[in-house]
């Protein structure tokens, strides 16, 4: 009695281990936007703060990669090499550039929340690469279509509509300078969609690495050592980047405060562990699951961020929030279905049955034909039979 209690137990752990996987980043996530936030408008460059992150990033995972993995990894070849160098591209140097500057001209919370869009579009890149599959007449099809559209609209009522400020039993004691000129508003508000727009197309280029990347991991399937490519190429690109972009050699300046600390974190969290344990959870889920968490980070942020950066929390926001979490439990049940049906299709036993016959190999339908003809020399080829449901599932999750 005790032994099944314990392997349930096990199998309930195994199957949760990619759901405490994400939702863990997510607050790892949040905590890099609030810290990347306060360096950004502390003056720091986002430029050098890309290739520093990336920098530790690399540091920090490369000899796990060559000592864990000297034995497994995969040759590099061309076809590779162009998706690895991608991938650097769209991760490191696109996304993050675009994601800091709209990050500087917004705030955190709204960032998370435009970035809520990354399901619907990495749902619709991948239906488009066929890596989804949508069949309407499935609830659970439904299910994943309906939480999409659920999510947007809720990153959209956050976005569009403000409502009054719900005031926090600790937004008491905290006391900010808003006042400011009319020419000042208006500057701010130019900022704003600037950044907005930055932060869609970031967002974009954060769900076409998702989707590379499930590509690529079919291709080279050592996690660590394509985390740490990945990392070391996209800090050769943002060191291009920023040699373009920032002509003061002061920029590249880095002292113990803050900006070491945003730099550290956000490459040592962000993108080295983020990047290992997406990749892993990727390969039994999909990208559709890895992203389906991003609206967490949202709400994780609007409550951080009303205590370290004094950020006001509308009514707007908490709406949102609710259509988010209801979008994205939508979205995991359908992908959770997804996979029971996965678990639950049988492997039917096969028998190859033939008979050699002056060199040549004739298919025998029956058995019975065997029997008859006990001349005929039969090679049988035996699959083994599937284990029961339980012990497959325990196995496939481990």
């Amino acid at each position: 009695m005790e032994a099944g209690r314990l392997g349930c137990f096990g199998i309930f752990i195994q199957r949760s281990k990619p759901y405490i996987a994400m939702i863990s980043l997510q607050f790892g996530y949040a905590g890099m936007n609030i810290i990347t936030k306060v360096s950004l408008n502390r003056g720091m460059s986002h430029y050098v703060l890309v290739v520093y992150r990336h920098a530790f990033a690399t540091t920090v995972i490369a000899p796990f990669a060559i000592v864990l993995e000297r034995k497994v990894r995969p040759k590099i070849t061309f076809p590779i090499f162009l998706q690895i160098f991608a991938l650097g591209l769209l991760g490191p140097v696109i996304d993050q550039n675009f994601y800091y500057t709209g990050l500087k001209f917004t705030s955190p919370t709204f960032s998370c929340a435009l970035s809520n869009m990354l399901p619907a579009m990495t749902f619709v890149m991948a239906v488009l690469c066929r890596m989804e599959k949508v069949d309407m007449k499935k609830i659970r099809c439904q299910a994943k279509v309906v939480g999409t559209i659920v999510t947007v609209a809720g990153a959209m009522l956050m976005t569009l509509y403000k409502g009054h400020v719900i005031n926090l039993f600790w937004s008491n004691h905290i006391h900010t300078n808003t006042t400011s000129t009319p020419a000042a508003a208006a500057a701010a508000d130019k900022d704003w969609l600037k950044g907005s727009i930055l932060l869609i197309f970031a967002t974009l280029a954060w769900a076409s690495f998702f989707i590379l990347q499930a590509v690529t991991l079919k291709r080279y399937q050592a996690q660590l050592s394509l985390t740490s490519l990945v990392c070391f190429i996209g800090t050769l690109q943002s060191i291009a980047v920023t040699f373009v972009m920032e002509h003061k050699s002061s920029v590249w300046t880095i002292r113990w405060d803050i900006n070491l600390l945003a730099a550290a974190y956000a490459g040592i969290v962000s993108s080295s562990i983020a990047y290992y344990v997406q990749g892993i959870v990727m390969q039994k889920r999909g990208p559709v699951f890895v992203t389906a968490f991003s609206p967490l980070m949202m709400i994780i942020v609007a409550i951080m961020g009303s205590f370290i950066l004094a950020e006001k929390i509308y009514l707007g926001g908490v709406l949102g929030a609710i259509l988010i979490v209801m979008g994205l439990y939508s979205v995991l049940w359908g992908k959770h279905k997804e996979s029971q049906e996965k678990e639950a299709e049988p492997i039917l036993p096969e028998a190859i049955k033939g008979t050699v016959e002056n060199g040549q190999t004739k298919a025998i339908t029956m058995a019975n034909d065997v029997e008859a003809n006990p001349n005929t020399a039969a090679v049988v080829i035996t699959v083994p039979v599937p284990r029961p449901p339980m012990i497959a599932t325990h196995a496939l999750e481990a």
